[in-house]
């Protein structure tokens, strides 16, 4: 565990754990949640990463706890969320960034073993993370915003068959959550983004050039969308958004 904080123990400052904080749409979220007044708690696999995002957060006057795990892991993601609560004393909002996808996803070139990790990540992991978080965002009558994908929201082609399936398993979960969880103020949204020009685009079997980032989402933009559902009112939810790039096909 790593700890990077400025006031970080402030009673009123709300606090939001990011998953798949430290590069890209994540980092970009930290920042936007930061720079908004919240307290920045970062897990992803790599600490490199989530130590360097919470420096920079710190740097600017935030408050940043960075806690390396796996979302696959049940026990570490447990422990994870124990440590922010001992740290900031209260738990607001869940941002579930962290994803994963393979090059090779048609059925007739797949690994079986990547379709479970993918399948993992992308779905178990957000239940997991939302399963040891729960209790206190019912204290706060917190938000969580699951970073879903366009293809989560309609069909993508070439998005794989793992990939598809996680994504579009998350609007159930979503909607299941909003559902049951509304008598404590519980708020969820399935946020589907399409094009974004970050690293995770290496991923596919033909890697985007220049050209065709220079059009997507950038991380920010993404990052704006996030915080306003995270400001929003607590009487209000916002069920779903998609978030698209004109580019988008």
């Amino acid at each position: 565990m790593s700890i990077i904080t400025e006031t970080a123990a402030a009673p009123d400052r709300k606090v939001v754990w990011i998953t798949g904080g430290g590069t890209g749409t994540g980092r970009s979220v930290a920042a936007a949640a930061a720079r908004a007044g919240w307290g920045v708690v970062l897990s992803g696999r790599r600490a490199a990463p989530l130590e360097e995002t919470a420096a920079a957060i710190t740097r600017d006057g935030g408050a940043a706890l960075a806690l390396p795990l796996d979302v696959q892991d049940v026990q570490a993601v447990a422990a994870a969320r124990s440590a922010v609560v001992e740290e900031f004393g209260r738990l607001d909002g869940l941002v579930l960034a962290a994803g994963l996808n393979a090059p090779r996803r048609r059925w007739d070139d797949q690994d079986i073993a990547a379709v479970h990790d993918i399948i993992a990540t992308n779905l178990s992991g957000p239940a997991t993370v939302i399963d040891a978080a729960l209790p206190d965002l019912r204290r706060s009558g917190g938000v969580v915003v699951v970073v879903s994908s366009y293809a989560g929201w309609t069909f993508s082609p070439g998005a794989g068959v793992a990939y598809s399936a996680s994504k579009t398993a998350l609007g159930p979960l979503v909607r299941t959550l909003n559902q049951q969880e509304a008598p404590h103020g519980v708020r969820a949204c399935h946020l589907c983004p399409g094009d974004i020009a970050t690293d995770f685009l290496d991923q596919r079997p033909e890697v985007p050039d220049e050209a065709a980032r220079a059009v997507m989402l950038t991380p920010d933009d993404v990052a704006r969308t996030v915080q306003f559902v995270l400001d929003s009112p607590p009487h209000v939810r916002i069920d779903e958004l998609v978030l698209s790039p004109v580019s988008q096909r």
